[in-house]
């Protein structure tokens, strides 16, 4: 037990005062995600609208994300990151409200389109705060807790929503309103601005400042990171109905599966990424977490059907999901500098984002034409290549680093006196 406790305590040690901070205004956000998971419910059952119509509602949320995300990573390299998130998550809290007294379809469309921009530009400058606040030595680790409080929030926000919606719908959208609010005056209390201003002040460039856009590894990884969220997706879209239409588990036996990924998120990920982190690339516990996944999707189709099947499957996608993302964010930190880092996380941002929009159509699609056996080797095979692109990624990029270090060390004779 004080072995236990021992790493424990390690993985959460090192963090800086502001990490914690952060992660803590983000579980407060999270905590009141509930009007999204049941807007599509909420458009067809309370406002009557048809089938198509919350379809239409649902991809105009996924679109604002998307240019929420750019902007809010042009912003943030613009003006900064502080001003960015305080601004971003109190417009979005009173949109929030607002849109809850939205009835027709027009004015919801709308007010679902504003506040998702809104919203999704808060992620690019919190990915640029945590960046700013933590060391080579623990930055996958300040992610790592960043995306404990998102499902610790997510876990508790989505339980509240379901009891606030058997009550009233409208509840959802005051609640989800009033912790974004809380969390903005918590990063006012928590991080006075005036201390943040003179942390966040940066130097002059002494050259050209490099764009996401034109490094072609980077998107190279953004289009893989993209592939890899359509699979990853489906674990949440797709895999409950197949428990339910094909193997005819209940809805608390599903849940319960779905709480149990946010469950060993929050035991296992701290410890095994300050386990992990710093002792290999960081594409190379990457590509084990993609492979992991994609074997998670396949076991489907190979072991028989049942919970336990279902428990393991569980297991392995979390285990898949640990591996990968938080060394995704360490990646694309090592290859920022203070005028792009929020360009870099828009990007990042936005590709998650697009593959949220595109997910169901992709997984409908197939098991439409295929059934969810095609759908589950699909995304074992997918998985696959996007590992074997990730590995093509590593191997490229220590090329180059070796080939930088040959050059310098050549160099060195001429440099000296």
């Amino acid at each position: 037990m004080p072995n236990i406790i021992h790493l424990y305590k390690k993985a959460y040690s090192g963090l800086s005062p502001n990490s914690w901070y952060l992660s803590a205004a983000m579980f407060v956000n999270r905590s009141g995600t509930m009007v999204v998971p049941f807007l599509s419910i909420y458009c067809i059952n309370q406002l009557g609208f048809n089938v198509v119509q919350a379809g239409y509602i649902m991809a105009l949320f996924g679109i604002g994300a998307i240019l929420g995300a750019f902007i809010g990573g042009k912003l943030t390299d613009k003006i900064g990151f502080y001003d960015l998130q305080f601004v971003t998550l109190l417009s979005g809290g009173i949109l929030f409200i607002i849109l809850g007294y939205q009835r027709t379809f027009l004015s919801l469309a709308i007010g679902t389109f504003v506040l998702s921009f809104c919203s999704e530009a808060f992620r690019p400058a919190n990915s640029t705060a945590i960046a700013h606040y933590s060391s080579p030595e623990n930055k996958t680790r300040s992610y790592s807790l960043n995306r404990l409080a998102v499902n610790l929030g997510w876990a508790f926000g989505g339980g509240l929503g379901g009891y606030l919606a058997s009550i009233n719908y409208h509840l959802l959208f005051w609640v989800d309103g009033c912790t974004n609010i809380l969390a903005a005056l918590l990063l006012l209390k928590l991080m006075p601005r005036g201390a943040i201003k003179k942390s966040e002040v940066k130097p002059v460039a002494s050259g050209p400042v490099s764009s996401a856009y034109k490094d072609t590894t980077y998107l190279w990884f953004i289009f893989l990171s993209t592939i890899f969220g359509l699979c990853f997706f489906q674990f949440f879209i797709m895999e409950p109905v197949f428990y339910k239409i094909s193997w005819h588990l209940d809805e608390r036996l599903i849940g319960a599966l779905l709480a149990l990924n946010g469950i060993l998120i929050v035991i296992v990920e701290m410890v095994l990424i300050n386990y992990l982190e710093g002792k290999r690339h960081a594409l190379i516990f990457i590509v084990w977490g993609v492979l992991i996944t994609g074997l998670g999707f396949v076991l489907l189709n190979i072991l028989p059907a049942g919970l336990a099947t279902a428990t393991l499957v569980v297991v392995l996608v979390t285990l898949g999901e640990i591996m990968s993302m938080p060394f995704m964010n360490s990646f694309w930190i090592t290859r920022t500098n203070n005028y792009n880092r929020g360009e870099y996380a828009a990007l990042y941002t936005m590709s998650w984002s697009a593959a949220q929009v595109f997910a169901p159509a992709l997984g409908s699609q197939v098991i439409n034409y295929g059934g969810f056996d095609s759908l589950w080797w699909l995304l074992g095979i997918l998985s696959l290549l996007t590992a074997g692109g990730y590995y093509l990624l590593y191997k490229s990029n220590n090329n180059i680093i070796e080939i930088v270090d040959a050059e310098d060390i050549a160099a060195l004779p001429q440099q000296l006196p």
